[in-house]
């Protein structure tokens, strides 16, 4: 019989798992972390964990790099359903208009998880978009950005969204932020989860 020491402990390891091989490109192991298909939400990208990993192996081979830092972590569990919630920062380096730049975005991983047939595996993991910022890499190097582009994006990942907007990936406008009704439908869902109905 697991505790619910156990049931946090074993969905942790999950959350560090997928961030160390996500980064690394090691997908079979990847794979080990979700109950399949299971469903990636990003800004660049929203589908099944395999194609998540397609097109993310895909960006690494043509220089895209995107690496993922955690932080302080919640389980909340009733039964065999749970809710991971995982500070996290996302780094990222490109060319925006000729500029090498760094972007960091912090939220939180709000994750889905279930356990079937005795093992925890993630179904959904829907990112929470916080605050961002964008340097360039040389202090002394001039970034001018382009202001119109910059404002139709959300607060909480507006430059990380310029900048994946500037190398060629369509962004979603909608992804949860630190407040407002994406975020407040996020939590009615995680609830419905944890209630044991789907939707």
């Amino acid at each position: 019989m697991t505790t619910f020491g156990d049931d946090r402990e074993q969905i942790r390891r999950l959350v560090d798992d997928w961030v160390i091989w996500r980064d690394t490109g090691q997908w079979e192991r990847f794979f080990t972390v979700w109950h399949l298909p299971g469903r990636m939400m990003a800004t660049w990208f929203q589908g099944t964990a395999h194609e998540f990993a397609e097109i993310s192996q895909s960006g690494f081979d043509k220089g895209v790099r995107i690496l993922h830092v955690l932080g302080g972590n919640s389980v909340d569990v009733e039964g065999d359903r749970a809710i991971s919630q995982t500070r996290m920062e996302i780094h990222q380096r490109a060319d925006v208009d000729g500029v090498s730049c760094d972007v960091v975005c912090t939220g939180r991983f709000y994750d889905f998880f279930e356990r079937r047939d005795g093992r925890w595996g993630l179904v959904l993991r829907q990112p929470i978009y916080e605050k961002d910022r964008l340097d360039p890499v040389d202090p002394a190097a001039a970034l001018e950005l382009d202001r119109e582009l910059l404002m139709q994006f959300p607060m909480g990942y507006r430059h990380l969204a310029y900048l994946q907007t500037r190398i060629g990936y369509t962004v979603k406008r909608d992804m949860p932020g630190w407040t407002g009704p994406e975020l407040e439908a996020l939590y009615l869902r995680g609830a419905a989860w944890l209630a044991g109905i789907d939707g």
